[in-house]
């Protein structure tokens, strides 16, 4: 089994920027999470310890905006969609959804597209660490004013890509860097993700 290495130090974190209006449209498709967590538990009837989000952010060239995890948190230099949990001050899923998102990469969330389907269902059920508590998450296609704006904070993500849904499935680059992703269940809902778009195009197009 191998030793961990010594843990390193996270590097201070940079001022923090006054959050802009997180406003973003959405369809009413999704207003079941236009409800606080707690809401949506008693509603569901489910016992979950808690809420997470992920937002997928594309491109004009159909890539996906992933974050690489810092080298002194877990699962390090990994790499997966901005988000995290929705928290109790959080007014709906969605605005934690935004939240997490300009919070991670500085950006600001215009339209939640839609939610992407894990397995035929919407959400995945994941554990943590310890496997002693339970979660769900929601992962969803999100339009932002400026994709070009960029910016991770270093205590938590170190660098950014945008990857090709071939590069995600192969888990590298098409210049032979290594794309390491997070968990199983997130290169999933990322793939599920590229899915969905297609889907929705073909909807769109005439017979």
């Amino acid at each position: 089994m191998a030793q961990e290495g010594p843990k390193t130090s996270p590097p201070p974190s940079p001022p923090p920027s006054p959050p802009p209006p997180l406003n973003p449209v959405f369809p009413l498709s999704l207003q079941e999470y236009a409800v606080t967590a707690q809401s949506y538990l008693v509603s569901k009837d489910k016992h979950f310890d808690g809420l997470a989000t992920a937002a997928l952010v594309f491109d004009p060239q159909n890539r996906t905006l992933l974050l690489r995890r810092a080298p002194h948190d877990s699962m390090p230099n990994r790499w997966e969609p901005p988000g995290g949990a929705v928290d109790g001050t959080d007014e709906t899923i969605l605005h934690a959804c935004a939240r997490e998102l300009w919070e991670e990469a500085r950006l600001v969330a215009r339209r939640i597209v839609r939610v992407v389907p894990e397995g035929g269902g919407f959400g995945a059920v994941y554990t943590n660490r310890t496997g002693r508590r339970v979660f769900c998450r929601f992962t969803f296609e999100v339009d932002v004013e400026d994709r070009e704006a960029v910016r991770t904070d270093p205590s938590e993500h170190t660098d950014s890509v945008w990857a090709t849904e071939e590069e995600v499935l192969a888990e590298r680059m098409a210049d032979g860097r290594a794309l390491p992703i997070t968990a199983p269940v997130t290169k999933k809902a990322l793939l599920e993700g590229f899915q969905a778009r297609r889907d929705a195009k073909g909807s769109e197009d005439p017979a």
